[in-house]
């Protein structure tokens, strides 16, 4: 190799070994510049405040623990007492600071007398489940938790549980203590059974109900000192029982003790003390309800038909469907499996301002009737088992196993979905159905169209028939239709 040549390939290493030194250096610039883009960008990334002039509370029976910002925008911490003058106390606290939004954090009953407190003075309320949120492990005092549920609510990262207006608040402690008096009654009317199968009294398995007009008839004769068989029978119709005479002598023929008889005249004095409070209670009830009428342009209320038809055992003695179709302005009483009653247990809990839920499939997640799936990698490996303890949600299942013999198309497609996954299955998807189409009617003032069921049905008739004959096809076979 001549000497030119070698001066030619140096300067030819010279030049890539230049190149690859500037090369590298432009790669290193332009990666040092989107780190620090990165990181300038990660530094000021913050979580915006949603709720700027906000206070949290951590509710316990005796111990309010409170987290709020002032107007200076510095995080106070103050703790007070439980009782009603405190309580007071703290609210003109909150709004002397500013304070328009509060979250509250508590079991059981002890938010109810705070709520309405601050509800009475404005203040807007979100009462968060505590499931919903959680505080570092092995980190929990009333303190940080109440410091934590400020700081997330601040940011608007609570989801607030459904409260329903004061009236319908005031509505459901009637409806709830009357249902707590049934009860009671249910209660007392099996000791009766109890001290009746103490005397050897058969009555009670002749006569279809013990509490008719017979039956209590009967058991005042009883309870009155009568012990002759001949002369209790004189106090009813038996033209009205399908027991014989004869049977119904031999069922009075038992063991009249004293202790006995004095025991089912105390029952019997309790039995009408519980009817006469549901009674009451219903008073209430209707009051409550006359306030939620609308009025027309005249500022009248439409007046309510007293209810004529004969009431059964526990029905109420108001024209409820009456009062319904006025404040819904639909029936929903027509739904099959709702009647009046499950229609007044869940209005008292939601209301009737669908709003508050955007679509009915959000209605159905609150009542706990639709499925939450567990999906890790883009696949469903489960779904999680919810409890609730909303008195709405026990309405609707309740509705939906009465339909397990009901002839209409929902009826039909229960006694399909028990078969193939299980009553307890069916009675849940059955019961989303009923919150579907409740949500629906209230939201658009519409009618009931059983119609809209059938049409599922013949569906899936038409899909049972078209496997069917894929089925037949496949053995050798032609399915044909009857004559």
């Amino acid at each position: 190799m001549d000497c030119t040549s070698l001066q030619y390939h140096v300067r030819k290493l010279y030049f890539f070994h230049r190149a690859t030194e500037f090369a590298m250096l432009v790669l290193l610039t332009v990666k040092t510049k989107s780190m620090d883009k990165k990181a300038k960008t990660k530094s000021n990334f913050k979580l915006a405040i949603i709720h700027p002039h906000s206070a949290a509370i951590d509710i316990g029976s005796m111990l309010m623990t409170v987290a709020y910002t002032d107007k200076d925008g510095q995080q106070q911490l103050m703790e007070t007492d439980g009782f009603t003058e405190s309580l007071g106390e703290l609210v003109k606290t909150l709004k002397s600071a500013g304070i328009t939004d509060v979250a509250m954090e508590a079991t059981g009953v002890y938010w109810m007398a705070l709520y309405e407190l601050m509800e009475q003075q404005g203040l807007t309320v979100t009462l968060v489940n505590p499931r919903h949120f959680k505080n570092v492990d092995a980190q929990k005092t009333d303190v940080k938790d109440s410091q934590w549920l400020h700081q997330l609510h601040a940011h608007g990262l609570l989801r607030a549980s459904h409260i329903a207006p004061d009236l319908y608040r005031e509505l459901r402690s009637y409806v709830h203590e009357r249902s707590v008096l049934q009860k009671q009654k249910s209660d007392t009317l099996n000791r009766i059974h109890k001290i009746l199968t103490k005397m050897n009294i058969k009555v009670q398995h002749l006569i279809s109900d013990i509490e008719g007009v017979s039956g209590m008839q009967l058991l005042r004769g009883i309870a009155g000192g009568i012990t002759d068989a001949e002369e209790l029978l004189s106090l009813i119709d038996i033209r009205k029982l399908k027991a014989s005479k004869e049977d119904l002598l031999k069922s009075l023929n038992g063991v009249y003790k004293k202790q006995y008889i004095l025991v089912l005249q105390k029952l019997l004095k309790l039995q009408d003390f519980f009817i006469a409070q549901m009674k009451e209670y219903e008073l209430h009830i209707e009051e409550t309800l006359q306030e939620m009428l609308p009025e027309d342009k005249s500022n009248n209320k439409p007046q309510i038909p007293v209810k004529t038809r004969h009431v059964r055992k526990n029905q109420y003695n108001i024209n409820l469907k009456e009062y319904f179709r006025h404040i819904v302005q639909t029936d929903l009483t027509q739904i099959d499996g709702l009647d009046e009653i499950s229609v007044l247990e869940i209005i008292c809990v939601t209301g009737i301002d669908m709003s508050k839920w955007k679509t009915a499939e959000h209605f159905t997640s609150w009542l706990n009737l639709s499925p939450r799936p567990k999906i890790t990698g883009g696949k469903i490996f489960g779904y999680s088992r919810r409890f609730t303890n909303n008195n709405a949600t026990q309405a609707f299942r309740t509705a939906a196993q009465s339909l397990w013999n009901h002839k209409g198309a929902l009826g039909k497609l229960y006694r399909r979905l028990a078969a193939q996954k299980g009553s307890a299955k069916a009675i849940k998807a059955i019961a989303r159905k009923l919150a579907v189409i409740f949500y629906n009617m209230i939201k658009n003032k519409t009618q009931f169209d059983p119609g809209k069921m059938e049409i599922d049905q013949e569906r899936q008739k038409r899909k049972q028939i078209a496997r069917l004959e894929k089925e037949a096809i496949k053995h050798g076979y032609i399915l044909q239709k009857a004559a």
